[in-house]
């Protein structure tokens, strides 16, 4: 169907060759197969790099890629997920005719402002029927709850962007709108990062207009929705399995706002609040990157746990404002592509300077009989956007299949809306090692700006990967271009915080103070830290397991066993190795406890629980300690596969990677972290896991007793797993003994390892945060401090007697008062620091949650 023709480019070194496509207006060659004049500078650079130059470049993209953790779809349960797919090519427009462009984009976006301020206000497009009533009313997106929200003199649609493709005849049309929380912008930001470093000298030779301005007018206009002088703006995001995640975080880090999710903002006495560790603080402006329905569960949808309860009454009292505005979600309905023309001339006076592809309503009789005619040459999409609707493109569809499809229509067809299947416009895409046609569709974004629009010069480019896809988008797996609008002259580096401060206050910009942090982000910290813990630990044990099933001289029996049932205590994976027949046969268990992710307590389970907790707070987080999650996160992925059943030394291999990144992870947040609030929990978070796991060690392996031989390899085992062998030997040539031992992973404080060390952390963490009267310990204090008091107070000569029963009984004793006292502790703090959400919802169930 699709012919191919080869333009050679005129190569000096290198037959590049470019695969171009019949029947598709081609973006960088023209009808007699030369290169636009605007392209052939990119083309001639491209010969210079050469295959071998281009997929070098490739590879770095894709690495910085993955070292900003830059993913786009949902994260499942094993914390896979798909990077973020760019092409090294970039899509060029010349500035000529982006200026037209732009001019038609801010049109545009004044037109929907108008469209949606008359929607839930006047509705004179309802009654002089410019638009049919049930067009609107009709539609789930129309929320009569809002209705007279908004006013109806001032601006009101903050964020509008467009899908624009180029038919055959180059003329360039829109195919669709988003307003309710556009996405995009912050993919195109870092794809602008990206190919600046990938291909520097390009970018800075052909003279590419900037992004920054369009960000600068965002931070602007949200600045002027509040009438504070200081307005506090946050983020509003659904959560770590969002598909957008990346971006949210990317964008809240950029503009330099907080990124709160629904539990962490309240409404109370009329305003919305943050929700923080030193109370309650004032929100001004959310930048929602939710969709309108689940803003509310009070008024809108009632199943919600995304949203904020009593949001909509805190915006019918003018008391914060919302960009986009709730009730935006109407004017994505492509039912009103269909009557834009009318819409315009009753509104602006004149037609649009882009136009919209050409569509036709099933809901309209002629319509319904044109399109039922004419199905096999046009898109079908639904009038209501929902998680699993797709567009249907006619062309591709069976005979069978169009017969089935016009019996769908049929039932319902004012669900429904078709457009020409006019095949988007295809660019030069690198893809698997060639230059090749692919189609191409551009999102284009337009922020409200004193009064008019502002548009992103360029936008997000995605292209499919195939040329026989004829539905481009990311859910069919297509990948995206860096979209350069190429200047007539040098184009001046602007900076986000120069311009903002020359403009505006820089108080206003002052966002949060370290206090100001969500409970809910502190908490993930908090358990950061406990799981990255219980992962290196219990990775540590394996490991020293393993490392001696592997050697020549292997364990006494006894003790092998022994330290098996250490392994299942630490990881509280029971039955585990409390088995006869994992004891004689160890291996599918070791196997089972190092990548069985569904398993509570197994190295892969806490590997990708701790993996979740960094998702929640990835905006905390730098750039180094992102990369060391990724390979961290590569290693977890890679542990099935890796591991073959019958091979030790692989899975011995394996967790050495994983205990190295651990560590480069805990030495990154020693390092380089503020020591704000967020490492203070980190570190809590650390050092309470770590007491609690020393405790079981000891518990398990010290209370017993065993003949001497045994005791001592079993000693000398457990500190060379804690790292304490060395430090053991220096100061006791002779061998291992539980009166040396013991007092090291006790009460030593200069070891790191050892439960004194531990509390002593935990008392200056907890005294750094009290706050209030200074006289008084908080509970967490008082657990605390009866713990490390009682190992304080411990004299070893009587912890190591032995009894009639071969148990260290006062040793046990101690053990378990650290063990209960310290696990309340970890409560105690939970309860005064993280609060728990308690959403409202509604008391009838409403239609969307059937």
């Amino acid at each position: 169907m699709v012919n191919s023709v080869k333009l050679n480019m005129q190569t000096k070194r290198l037959d590049l060759q470019y695969e171009a496509m019949h029947g598709r207006y081609d973006e960088a060659r023209q009808a007699d197969l030369s290169a636009r004049s605007h392209w052939q500078y990119l083309f001639s650079s491209l010969d210079a790099l050469g295959p071998k130059g281009l997929a070098d470049r490739q590879r770095k993209a894709n690495r910085i890629l993955r070292d900003d953790g830059a993913v786009y779809t949902h994260i499942d349960k094993r914390g896979q997920s798909r990077l973020w797919g760019l092409d090294p090519v970039p899509l060029l427009i010349d500035s000529e005719e982006w200026s037209n462009i732009e001019q038609g984009l801010s049109e545009r976006a004044e037109l929907f402002d108008l469209i949606l301020r008359d929607l839930y206000s006047e509705q004179s497009l309802l009654k002089s029927g410019t638009i049919p009533a049930s067009v609107v009313l009709t539609h789930p997106a129309f929320l009569r709850s809002c209705h007279n929200l908004l006013a109806s003199d001032e601006q009101q649609l903050v964020l509008h962007s467009t899908d624009l493709v180029r038919g055959s005849d180059g003329t360039m049309h829109i195919i669709s709108d988003r307003t309710q929380a556009p996405s995009g912008a912050g993919y195109a930001l870092e794809n602008r990062t990206v190919m600046s470093r990938v291909l520097p000298s390009l970018f800075r030779d052909s003279q590419v207009h900037r992004l920054a301005l369009f960000f600068q007018a965002l931070r602007r206009q949200l600045s002027a929705l509040s009438k504070r002088a200081n307005p506090r703006v946050v983020v509003l995001t659904p959560g770590a399995f969002s598909e957008t995640y990346f971006e949210h975080s990317y964008l809240a880090n950029y503009l330099g706002y907080a990124l709160v999710q629904g539990s962490d903002l309240t409404v109370k006495d009329g305003f919305v609040w943050l929700k923080a560790l030193d109370g309650l603080h004032r929100v001004d402006v959310i930048l929602r990157r939710l969709d309108d329905v689940w803003c509310d569960p009070v008024e809108l949808r009632g199943d919600s746990q995304l949203g904020v309860p009593g949001l909509l009454e805190v915006i019918r009292a003018g008391n914060v404002a919302l960009a986009n505005p709730l009730g935006s979600g109407i004017l994505e309905n492509p039912v009103l592509l269909r009557y834009i023309d009318d819409i315009s001339q009753f509104l602006l006076g004149r037609k649009l300077r882009l136009q919209s592809v050409k569509t036709w309503w099933l809901g309209d009789a002629q319509d319904f009989a044109y399109v039922s005619d004419n199905l096999a040459s046009l898109i079908v999409k639904p009038v209501a956007r929902k998680h699993a609707s797709r567009s249907v493109y006619g062309p591709g569809l069976s005979a069978e299949q169009l017969a089935d499809w016009r019996k769908k229509i049929a039932l319902a067809p004012h669900n429904y809306v078709a457009q020409l299947a006019d095949l988007p416009s295809c660019s030069p895409s690198w893809q698997q090692n060639n230059l090749t046609a692919r189609p191409t569709i551009l999102r284009s974004f337009a922020v409200a700006d004193q009064g008019s629009y502002t548009v992103m010069s360029g936008g997000l480019t995605r292209v499919a990967i195939s040329q026989s896809q004829s539905i481009v988008s990311n859910n069919n797996g297509a990948i995206s271009k860096d979209t350069w609008v190429l200047a007539s002259e040098p184009q001046k580096q602007v900076s986000l915080r120069e311009k903002l401060t020359a403009v505006e206050q820089p108080a206003a910009y002052i966002q949060s103070s370290p206090t100001e942090l969500p409970s809910r982000v502190v908490e993930n910290l908090f358990w950061l830290g406990r799981y990255a813990e219980r992962a290196e630990a219990i990775a540590r044990m394996l490991r020293t397991l393993v490392i001696h099933i592997n050697s020549a001289s292997s364990l006494l029996p006894e003790v092998q066993k022994q330290l098996l049932k250490v392994l299942t205590d630490v990881s509280v994976t029971y039955p585990g190795f409390y088995q006869d027949e994992t004891l004689t046969n160890p291996h599918d268990e070791i196997h089972d406890l190092v990548t069985n992710h569904e398993r509570r307590g197994s190295l892969a389970n806490n590997l990708q629980a701790m993996l979740g907790c960094s998702e929640e707070v990835r905006d905390m987080l730098s750039a180094d300690t992102h990369r060391i999650l990724n390979d961290l996160r590569s290693h977890a992925n890679n542990l099935p596969e890796q591991l073959a059943e019958d091979d030790f030394v692989a899975v011995e291999e394996a967790l050495d990677d994983i205990i190295t990144t651990l560590m480069a992870m805990a030495g990154l947040a020693y390092e380089s972290m503020m020591r704000g609030l967020g490492w203070r929990f980190l570190e809590l978070g650390r050092r309470t896991e770590r007491t609690l796991l020393t405790t079981a060690v000891l518990r398990s392996a010290m209370i017993p007793v065993f003949d001497r031989d045994t005791e001592e390899q079993l000693l000398e085992v457990l500190m060379l797993s804690s790292e304490t062998l060395s430090a053991y030997r220096r100061r006791f040539p002779v061998g291992a003994e539980i009166e040396h031992a013991l007092p090291l992973l006790t009460f030593d404080r200069d070891n790191p390892r050892s439960l004194g060390f531990q509390m002593q952390a935990l008392t200056k963490q907890l005294k750094e945060l009290k706050s209030g009267n200074a006289s008084t310990l908080a509970e967490s204090q008082r657990a605390l401090l009866l713990a490390h008091t009682q190992l304080q107070l411990a004299d070893i000569p009587q912890l190591v007697i032995e009894d009639e029963q071969g148990r260290r009984e006062n040793l046990a004793t101690l053990l378990n008062l650290i063990d209960v006292q310290i696990s309340q502790c970890a409560v105690m703090i939970s309860k005064e620091h993280f609060e728990e959400a308690r959403t409202p919802q509604q008391l009838i169930q409403d239609s969307w949650s059937q």
